[in-house]
């Protein structure tokens, strides 16, 4: 299935990325891309995506292979019948899950880069399976979301027959 191509594809890129990162910078340098709005930060987290749970390593490597195995499994069972979002969302979030989690195996913390700043502001740093799981999530729900009001359009052209 070329959905999981896509979740390969965001696994290379996310580990390639924090490679690069942790070999060529050291922890928090950081170089700016976009003035100060923008900027590649050499981080550690030892949390889920922007930084939640920090320090609950056990927690993420004993939840992230369930859920891991849950989207493998819902992505076989709805083979025949998933949209094109749906897989697009869950082959998001497996590749940035995995990422994620063999950070967390080998290392036992995540390698985040990408900082914004909004004014006064600054954005949790993160990676590139933050991001993947992060619009892999959203897919999914913009994805259930317009199951539903088409499941509703469907019910109410039948009440009308």
């Amino acid at each position: 299935m070329i959905y999981y191509f896509i979740a390969l594809i965001v696994f290379l890129l996310d580990q390639g990325t924090k490679w690069i990162i942790a070999t060529q910078m050291r922890l928090g340098e950081q170089r700016s891309v976009i003035g100060d709005f923008f900027l590649i930060t050499s981080h550690r987290n030892t949390g889920a995506a922007f930084s939640i749970l920090e320090g609950q390593r056990w927690f993420f490597l004993v939840i992230t292979p369930i859920v891991l195995i849950g989207i493998v499994w819902y992505m076989q069972k709805m083979k025949q019948s998933g949209s094109k979002m749906l897989f697009l969302g869950l082959s998001l979030i497996l590749g940035g899950a995995v990422g994620n989690f063999l950070d967390r195996v080998l290392t036992g913390e995540v390698v985040d880069f990408l900082q914004f700043n909004f004014g006064n502001y600054t954005f949790p740093i993160f990676n590139i399976a933050d991001s993947g799981i992060v619009i892999g999530v959203g897919l999914v729900l913009l994805d259930s979301l317009l199951g539903a009001k088409k499941g509703e359009n469907n019910q109410k052209s039948e009440e009308l027959q």
